[in-house]
């Protein structure tokens, strides 16, 4: 792609500064003189013109570049642009000059049809060239960025509905569902007050989990309930297997993350890990600020195991909404150290 858009580049570089620089010497070898040695004179004056042009475009592509002009569209940057194509022009009519004059020296030509006029017109031109650059170049990167935009939300919409969906179903699948109330109805007959808040939490999840979709940020706090509805209903089934401890810094809870983040790394941890366990094990949740960025990590017993479809689509939609909606700034690590299945997710400070 890289080297696509670097021959797109070129291509019009040439072929704008040619189309340019050679109707301007087609029109001098018309209406000027006819002395073979000054249709050189013409050709090297053209071809100088072109690539000292050509250098001084790119000199304003590289201020563009360097203060990112495209995402930083102000009144100062403009201010600068200007200035810059301002001395794009000095430094383009200055070599023309240099090499011109050179060539009139060398060849002793008529130093009457070298005037400072005509370096004046010159450099008029050459400023017009690149002020006109400048804008066709801010136009074809603004087009392409919106292009990049649209297409970005559009995966985006799509991916959030899959990563959703895929949850959803690893939440209130058949097999869930019918564990948490077959073992509610187990808690009935010891417990009614405890059974009554298994179903509260139960539905309190479910109806999360529904209007999970509609939504594309939430805030950590209100994540850390779903995920103490999740682990209160897990451990009716694991009992004492299950020990789960949180450390959160209090000042996190108000940052917004994806809805269902940390829900789909507890789940992992305890379908993929504690449950496998013979013994049980325990989860253990961090949240902590760490410069500009939230850090989610997730600690579970067991073995890291990329076997099981399930786990490889979970993995996949976190990687992948992370990558849309923070790019290179979001991060995702998933390793095995002593014996603990570690879960890492960085995410940018908005």
């Amino acid at each position: 792609m890289f080297k696509i858009k670097n021959k797109w580049f070129w291509g019009l570089q040439f072929i704008g500064w040619g189309l340019l620089v050679g109707s301007n010497t087609f029109l001098k070898l018309i209406l000027s003189h006819t002395e073979t040695i000054w249709r050189i004179y013409f050709a090297v004056e053209g071809f100088s013109l072109m690539l000292f042009g050509i250098l001084g475009s790119l000199l304003i592509r590289l201020f563009l570049k360097r203060n990112d002009f495209i995402e930083n569209q102000n009144i100062t940057n403009y201010g600068k642009l200007l200035g810059v194509v301002f001395l794009a022009n000095i430094l383009t009519t200055t070599c023309v000059y240099i090499v011109c004059y050179s060539f009139v020296h060398v060849f002793e030509l008529s130093k009457e049809d070298f005037v400072t006029t005509k370096v004046i017109i010159t450099s008029v031109n050459i400023t017009i060239y690149h002020f006109f650059w400048a804008v066709f170049y801010i136009v074809i990167k603004s087009v392409i960025k919106y292009q990049k935009g649209k297409v970005a939300q559009t995966e985006l919409k799509i991916a959030l509905k899959a990563a959703q969906l895929n949850t959803l179903k690893g939440q209130i699948n058949p097999h869930f569902m019918f564990n948490s109330l077959n073992n509610i109805r187990g808690l009935m007959l010891e417990d009614v007050p405890k059974s009554r808040e298994m179903i509260t939490r139960l539905s309190e999840m479910l109806r999360y989990s529904l209007n999970s979709n509609k939504i594309d940020t939430i805030t950590i706090e209100e994540e850390l309930d779903i995920v103490e509805n999740y682990i209160e209903l897990s451990k009716i089934q694991l009992e004492d297997r299950l020990h789960f401890i949180q450390e959160i810094t209090p000042d996190t809870i108000a940052y917004t993350i994806p809805p269902m983040l940390i829900q789909m790394l507890v789940e992992n941890a305890i379908k993929h890990g504690i449950s496998k366990e013979i013994n049980g094990g325990e989860i253990i949740l961090k949240i902590h600020k760490i410069q500009e960025y939230i850090q989610i990590e997730v600690r579970n017993t067991g073995e890291l195991r990329m076997d099981t479809i399930s786990t490889k689509i979970g993995l996949s939609n976190i990687k992948k909404r992370l990558e849309l909606l923070y790019g290179e700034r979001g991060s995702f690590l998933l390793e095995e150290k002593e014996k603990m299945v570690v879960a890492i997710i960085k995410i940018p400070i908005r």
